[in-house]
Formats: structure tokens, sequence, C-alpha cells
């Protein structure tokens, strides 16, 4: 019995191939963020930089009087005016590293590829039995 050439194996590859794609874009923006600028066309001068440090440290010293202020005005009236946990209390939020992302990336192209896998295995099963 002469074979016929079908497409179904390379339809059923690139559509595999496109369903793996798909889950493993998320994963892409992961390694896409980069925490470091690049150095911008517009670099400032060293009186640039000076005056901006000033400009910093005199913010910093205001915010500091004026958290010493508040302190203040809340230690008189007993303490209710302090935050009461969580970022309110100075915390920093949790940081995301989208570890979570490569991992349910990875495991979608992994179950993806199983599924793929049996179900060619099943059909060439099929033809062969009849």
């Amino acid at each position: 019995m002469p074979r016929r050439l079908t497409l179904r194996p390379l339809r059923i590859a690139v559509l595999t191939g496109v369903a793996a794609g798909a889950l493993l874009v998320p994963a892409t923006a992961a390694f896409a963020t980069d925490p470091t600028p690049s150095p911008g066309a517009t670099d400032s001068t060293s009186a640039d930089k000076e005056a901006l440090a000033k400009k910093q440290a005199e913010d910093a010293k205001t915010l500091k009087e004026a958290e010493a202020r508040k302190a203040m005005e809340a230690q008189k009236t007993g303490g209710k005016g302090y935050p009461r946990g969580g970022v309110a209390a100075g915390e920093a939020p949790a940081k995301d590293d989208n570890t979570g992302t490569l991992i349910g990336s990875a495991t979608g192209a992994l179950l993806l590829a199983g599924a793929g896998t049996y179900v060619l295995r099943r059909r060439t099963t099929a033809r062969r039995e009849g």
C-alpha cells in the first residue's frame, strides 16, 4: 500500500510551536525589564549635578523637619496620628521579580508539549490498528 505524503504532522508541529510561543511570550517580559538606566542623550553637566545635589539636600532637610513636626503633634494628641502599619508605616512594598511568570510559562509549555506528544502517539497507534 503506497503511503501518501500528508502535511498533518507538519501542521501539528507548527500549531504546537505557535501555542508554545504564545505561552512563552509573557516570560520574555520578565527578561526585558532592565533596572539599570541607560545613559541618555542629554547628560547633565557637573554644575547641574551640584545644583541637583543641593536641592535634594534641602528637600531632605525640609522633609525631616516636617516629619519631626508631625511626630511632635502626634505625641501631643496622644499618638493617634501615627500610622498603623504596612506601607504607611514606612515599610517598602514587596518586590516582584517575575518568578511566577517564568514558572507559569515554563509549566504551560511543558504541559502543552506533553499533551501534543500524547495526541500524536494516540493518532499513530490508531492508524496502525485500523
